[in-house]
């Protein structure tokens, strides 16, 4: 039986610090307890700093809080890399600072990691009236199937939690707000592409480009791995997504698979 390696668990995090408070509180249960989880603020705000500092000796595993020392914009892969450099185990997973993780969410991760692997998971949508309900409530009691049957959200089938059964085949890309790797095969394509200053597209379809071409295979976490995405509008522009694109497909043909600015500008 493979010993389960302990993971770093990264919360791309941006201005929502009652999501935060929820994603925290729902880590605090976890049915596998061996992590450590790293705050990645793509900004530098005083409530969350003043948050952290008064209350991450309350949980019941280590944080580490990282933001930008100046508001340089979308840095979401500037972030990511620090995260890498800053987290002390082999194994990361990666979730965005408005997905709320499943009890067992950690303990699959801990589960299914395998070397040569990218583990890819996907999101429930939680309605409006239903992310509202919980951020008023400041519990996370009402993410159950039978509950989130009777309300305003969507995609339920990956409310299932089926750890031992496939329920779907069909594999899809990468999302940056639900996935895991070695943290050694990061570190061989040199992390997150930081070309990339806007949403969409750097931190997961990128990622996923390069991770493949350096020889990896995916495995799905749908229905094992599960997180509550918390209403939100959208945040991004199309305009920025095919700028992003267009970065890529230069990038595919440049055969960049190991990314010119990544983890080693950093050093």
């Amino acid at each position: 039986m493979k010993s389960k390696p302990k993971l770093t668990i990264i919360i791309s995090y941006y201005k929502a610090l009652e999501n935060l408070k929820l994603i925290l509180k729902a880590l605090g249960k976890q049915s596998f307890k061996n992590f450590e989880v790293i705050v990645s603020e793509d900004d530098n705000n005083p409530e969350t700093v003043g948050f952290m500092v008064n209350n991450r000796d309350h949980y019941p595993f280590p944080i580490q809080h990282l933001n930008q020392k100046e508001d340089l914009g979308f840095r979401k892969n500037m972030m990511l890399n620090l995260s890498i450099k800053a987290s002390n185990s082999d194994f990361l997973v990666f979730i965005d600072g408005d997905c709320v993780p499943h009890k067992h969410f950690a303990k699959q991760y801990a589960d299914k990691a395998e070397i040569g692997y990218i583990l890819w998971g996907r999101r429930v949508m939680l309605g409006q009236k239903k992310s509202m309900q919980i951020l008023k409530n400041k519990s996370i009691s009402g993410l159950d199937l039978f509950s989130l049957a009777n309300s305003d959200s969507e995609k339920l089938k990956d409310a299932i939690y089926s750890p031992n059964l496939s329920l779907s085949l069909k594999e899809k890309g990468l999302k940056g707000c639900n996935w895991g790797v070695y943290k050694e095969h990061l570190v061989a394509v040199n992390g997150f592409d930081e070309d990339y200053i806007r949403a969409g597209v750097g931190e997961d379809d990128d990622i996923e480009w390069r991770l493949k071409e350096n020889g990896l295979h995916k495995k799905s976490m749908k229905n094992k791995a599960i997180v509550y995405h918390l209403h939100h509008e959208r945040s991004y522009a199309d305009e920025g997504v095919r700028k992003n694109n267009e970065l890529l497909e230069q990038k595919k043909k440049a055969n960049h698979t190991k990314c010119l600015h990544g983890l080693d500008s950093l050093d």
